[in-house]
């Protein structure tokens, strides 16, 4: 987490600002109105805690937090709205992972309207406390502020959100010198402090009282055990620049050449987040060396975490080292770092994936002749370590789609990172992260003019969105899929983009335009002599002419589908074709020859040995006796029905009615 004060045992410790911690909490006290009405605010309260980068302000909201843990017992949800670069972090991003984190399901493709009402939502009946760490503006924080008076929002900024009412910022200057001794101590012990405390008070007031530049400045002196307070004192007042930025050139320069460029390269990791294999690539060295590096930048207080392997670069050292980053190593060595980063993430997405084939499978057999820090020793620790760097993941996608020049790179690693987690999580649940990654495909597909790619991106999308209900956002996908497809004569995504364009006109209700694309569709599939395809297009094509009361022409369909299945010995498809031009039969006023059809459709499934579909036939038939006036045989036929069904678990409910896949 940023600013945050640290221990060099690596425990969570914090230091003074028991004045501000007392004006927060006095502050929760304060009766809000609303300007306009006079009255008590319905949304939540907020407190702004205010300051430079490196002043503390997120740890001190994580004290804050902490100690309300009691009158806010629905927990405590956090978002970063500041990439540790700088960049603002979009609003919608920011509400994915509150949703995640509130255990909310996100719509794939959801807008950021949609994605906040949905975070204010789930916080609209909660008594808890929401941080939004370091927010640029009010625009940026003012959605997931919930309307919910009995939730408190604690704000991190570098000034004044101005635009969100009865806020009173907490402005953080330096640590107390006491408070700034203390953390000082933290790192080197009591006796060097004490030896000399005059030199201390004058360290940490050239560290301006900065808990980021005592740290450093701890850090350094317990790597550098026979150099005194004094000598640190008077190194920092012979460099030039504010306290942070000397203290961090110190502790870097002081560092071994080897750490001192992997420490620079880490400013290249995704979210500042990186492990010992992100570490290990970005500089070219082993895995249980970058470890080790990165265990001692910790205790310096370089940077924070480490319990699950993951670290994190201190939000306000990023622009520091990209300037040392900038100015000590060739850019070409850099974009070779990047390179080695995101194909070390391939790799690993990859394995990720092969531990979850079955033994003996190619991709097994691939997998067992990787190096052992590649691979993975159970399924388990796979969806683990997937889930656990989801976001640094997803991130790397987004960064590797933005260089612009490493975009076969990223072609690999995203759709590496879609196979695994469709493999770990399924399709239904990765939704939301499989619509991102597809838009990130289809960003490099249209700049690179990749015709093939833009047409499976725009399909996927457009699946999504149709399965969530944004039917006319699917039906224009489709349509530019088809053109897409046809510009790389790409004969499956012309014929998969018709007969999905035929699919959204009958989820809109228009047959004609439906049965219009379906049949344009199964011309292509009879040109290129596929059947599966055949069959299963003239059986679309019968339903939404039966839907549309053509029903000479929906029996003609349903017949050509029902022979088509009978070709490929699909024993079921057949019995399901024959159960569906009974239908038409029936809805044609022709009830014996449908009930002749639906006796043969019941014979047939009863050959395939599928009892639930022999049992749904087998209730259709009951209906057809039902309405010929033989009530007796309609009690036969569903008694029949009820002794298959009970042979069977209830996958499903099975009514009367269609049958079609």
């Amino acid at each position: 987490m940023t600013d945050q004060a640290v221990a060099a045992a690596g425990s969570r410790q914090f230091f003074g600002r028991q004045r501000e911690l007392k004006a927060l909490r006095a502050d929760i006290e304060r009766t809000g109105l609303d300007t306009l009405t006079g009255r008590k605010a319905p949304r939540a309260r907020v407190l702004l805690i205010a300051g430079k980068p490196g002043s503390g302000r997120s740890a001190l909201a994580d004290e804050l937090a902490a100690g309300l843990a009691d009158r806010y017992p629905d927990g405590v949800f956090r978002a970063r709205l500041t990439e540790p670069g700088g960049d603002p972090v979009p609003t919608a991003r920011a509400a994915q992972e509150l949703l995640a984190a509130l255990g909310v399901a996100e719509p794939p493709g959801a807008g950021e309207d949609e994605l906040t009402e949905l975070v204010r939502g789930a916080l609209a009946d909660r008594r808890a406390v929401l941080v939004l760490d370091d927010a640029v503006d009010a625009e940026q924080a003012d959605p997931l502020i919930p309307d919910n008076p009995d939730a408190l929002v604690v704000g991190v900024a570098r000034g004044p959100l101005t635009g969100i009412p009865d806020v009173r910022p907490c402005t953080l200057g330096g640590l107390d010198p006491k408070s700034a001794i203390e953390l000082l101590t933290s790192f080197t012990g009591s006796v060097r402090i004490t030896v000399d405390p005059q030199a201390a008070e004058t360290l940490v007031e050239e560290c301006g009282g900065l808990p980021a530049a005592v740290v450093l400045a701890g850090g350094w002196l317990s790597a550098q055990p026979k150099a005194s307070v004094a000598d640190l004192a008077k190194r920092l007042r012979g460099l030039s620049g504010d306290p942070l930025t000397r203290t961090f050139l110190l502790a870097h320069d002081a560092l071994p050449a080897t750490a001192a460029r992997i420490l620079r390269f880490l400013a290249l990791a995704p979210l500042g987040r990186a492990d010992a294999h992100t570490a290990s690539a970005l500089a070219g060295c082993s895995v249980s060396a970058a470890a080790t590096t990165l265990a001692d930048f910790a205790a310096l207080g370089l940077v924070s975490g480490g319990e699950d392997g993951q670290y994190e670069v201190r939000a306000h050292l990023v622009p520091l080292l990209r300037a040392q980053l900038e100015e000590r190593d060739r850019p070409a060595e850099v974009q070779l770092a990047r390179a080695r980063m995101l194909e070390r993430t391939v790799r690993l997405l990859q394995s990720c994936r092969a531990v979850t084939e079955p033994e003996g499978s190619p991709a097994r057999r691939k997998l067992a002749g990787l190096p052992r820090a590649l691979r993975f020793p159970s399924t388990a620790a796979a969806a683990a370590w997937l889930d656990s760097r989801r976001p640094v993941l997803l991130a790397s996608a987004r960064l590797a789609v933005a260089d612009g020049e490493l975009d076969t790179l990223a072609r690999r690693l995203v759709a590496s990172l879609v196979r695994a987690l469709a493999a770990h999580r399924g399709a239904e649940a990765a939704a939301p992260e499989l619509y991102g990654l597809h838009r990130l495909v289809l960003d490099v597909a249209e700049r690179r003019g990749l015709h093939r790619e833009r047409a499976a991106a725009l399909l996927n999308l457009a699946d999504l969105d149709a399965r969530t209900g944004r039917t006319k956002d699917a039906l224009l996908r489709y349509r530019s899929a088809l053109d897409a497809g046809r510009a790389a004569n790409d004969p499956y995504a012309t014929g998969r983009a018709m007969e999905s364009v035929g699919g959204s006109y009958q989820e809109l209700g228009d047959w004609q335009r439906a049965g219009d694309w379906y049949g344009r569709a199964l011309a292509q599939r009879l040109a290129r002599d596929e059947r599966a395809d055949q069959a299963r297009l003239y059986a679309r094509l019968g339903a939404v002419q039966t839907y549309a009361g053509r029903y000479g022409e929906a029996l003609r369909s349903w017949r050509a589908a029902a022979a088509g299945y009978r070709r490929l010995s699909d024993l079921p498809g057949y019995a399901r074709a024959l159960s569906e031009a009974a239908r038409v039969q029936e809805y044609a006023g022709r009830p014996e020859e449908s009930l002749r059809t639906c006796e043969e459709a019941v014979e047939w499934a009863r050959r395939a040995q599928d009892t639930r579909l022999q049992a749904a036939l087998q209730l259709r038939l009951a209906d057809t006796l039902d309405r010929l006036g033989d009530p007796a045989a309609a009690g036969l036929h569903r008694s029949a029905a009820e002794r298959l069904l009970e042979t069977e678990p209830p996958a499903c409910e099975i009514r009367s009615g269609s049958v079609e896949d």
